[in-house]
């Protein structure tokens, strides 16, 4: 594996050091050593990187980085919990290929230490309702693309207790290109700050009940909500006071299997505190309960809609839309009527990447995934593959018959021995920030 000859490279650089006087941490001589590397790390079930679990490649990264940390991921099925400590921010995970590349697990917050039936050693923890969730993000500044994040109870079992797929608990958090797949609370939202930002760009989000909660402000765009169950619930809202924002939802689908398409779906009810949510633009391709909210704990500080159509394009019919909310009695206990349900143009056009997500120190994290362009002029000559330099990239990711052979920096590679005489190459560029470009037309 890379990582054993990794090992070696360090030792040697560690006793030359000795010898000389000089000392140097094991991190940043690690850090040194793949300076020249396209990806910080590269993980792969089969033995194929320097890991073969996301885990090891996250406890190996260096905290406290104020640049991003890239660490790439085969194709394959990676089983087991991931957290993301605190102190590890600027962590990019990049997979391959978001339909092949799973973090997968069974657990559940009812009973967290046996819900697994693996045999891991981890699956006999107890995490406890609060951590009961395959993926924690704690870090800032977490990226993850092309990334399937799957709570295995959840999607087998088809219905609850709470079986989350991931949880993020922190500020300036993105994913593009990802799936994430539960049934009951898919997705936990930070509660922690009071305005910490979620970007979601193009994700598939599944699950039945509650499958979006949380606190904190999120801009979800261009996405799949999907529903798995009739009377699915989409999102809970707990917004603490304050929250400007709360939930967007900017140019998604609300969509579902057969079951979930008999008219009763909702798009979501109050959990805590002071509830917002917004659906602007939005394509329903399935029937929706006429209220289009329900019920739950307290009333919503602001569910409404804007621009919200079918699946044909037809403008919906959004008269009956709940405008009230009856409080539990450990709530208030009251009926609160007159709230708004449909937002005016004017209204509507506060709700802005700009003001969400940017907000007052610029965060983009649209710039993680902005595409380089794609690699051409791919050619083959003996035991070598050389194309056109692309701008504005830091690597390459290198094919053979769609399999990951290599990385390289230049616009040439080496093709191993193993490659043979046959065989079709192609070739990803990777932005600074480790996305991939599409695909290069392919050589043999």
């Amino acid at each position: 594996m890379k990582f054993i000859l990794l090992c070696i490279m360090l030792f040697a650089s560690f006793s030359l050091t000795a010898q000389t006087g000089r000392s140097r941490s094991i991190v940043q001589s690690i850090v040194e050593l793949r300076a020249n590397a396209v990806y910080s790390a590269v993980v792969d079930v089969n033995g194929g990187g320097d890991y073969t679990s996301v885990q090891e490649a996250v406890d190996q990264a260096p905290a406290g980085r104020k640049t991003p940390w890239l660490i790439f991921v085969k194709n394959g099925t990676y089983e087991g919990l991931v957290r993301i400590p605190v102190n590890k921010p600027y962590i990019h995970l990049i997979g391959q290929d978001r339909e092949k590349v799973m973090i997968t697990f069974k657990i559940n917050c009812a009973n967290p230490a046996n819900a697994n039936d693996s045999g891991k050693e981890f699956s006999k923890v107890n995490f406890g309702a609060h951590d009961c969730a395959v993926v924690v993000v704690d870090a800032p500044d977490f990226f993850a693309e092309n990334i399937s994040f799957e709570n295995g109870y959840g999607v087998e079992a088809q219905s609850g207790p709470q079986a989350l797929a991931i949880k993020t608990n922190n500020d300036r958090i993105a994913f593009y290109n990802c799936k994430f797949r539960s049934f009951q609370d898919t997705w936990m939202t930070s509660t922690r700050g009071m305005h910490d930002r979620l970007y979601v760009d193009k994700c598939w989000i599944e699950g039945a009940v509650d499958y979006f909660y949380g606190g904190g402000n999120a801009y979800v765009e261009n996405s799949t909500l999907y529903n798995v169950r009739s009377g699915s619930v989409i999102v809970a809202p707990a917004q603490g006071e304050g929250v400007k924002w709360g939930y967007v939802f900017d140019h998604c689908i609300v969509d579902g299997n057969a079951a979930a398409a008999d008219g009763r779906t909702k798009l979501g009810r109050p959990w805590h505190n002071q509830p917002m949510a917004v659906y602007l633009n939005t394509t329903m391709k399935i029937p929706l309960d006429p209220q289009g909210w329900t019920d739950m704990g307290p009333a919503a500080k602001l569910f409404a809609e804007y621009n919200s159509r079918s699946d044909d394009g037809r403008p919906l019919d959004l008269s009956r839309r709940r405008t009230w909310y009856q409080q539990r009695k450990n709530e208030g206990g009251k009926k609160i009527e007159g709230l708004t349900a449909v937002l005016n143009q004017q209204q509507a056009a506060k709700y802005t990447y700009k003001n969400i997500i940017e907000d007052a120190d610029g965060w983009n994290p649209r710039t993680f995934f902005e595409k380089t362009e794609i690699p051409t002029n791919v050619k083959r000559t003996a035991n070598m593959l050389i194309w056109e330099a692309t701008d504005k990239v830091i690597g390459y990711v290198v094919y053979r018959n769609k399999e990951v052979i290599g990385f390289t920096r230049s616009n040439s590679f080496r093709l191993p021995e193993s490659a043979g005489p046959g065989g079709t190459f192609a070739l990803q560029a990777v932005n600074k920030d480790g996305d991939l470009s599409v695909m290069s037309e392919s050589a043999k």
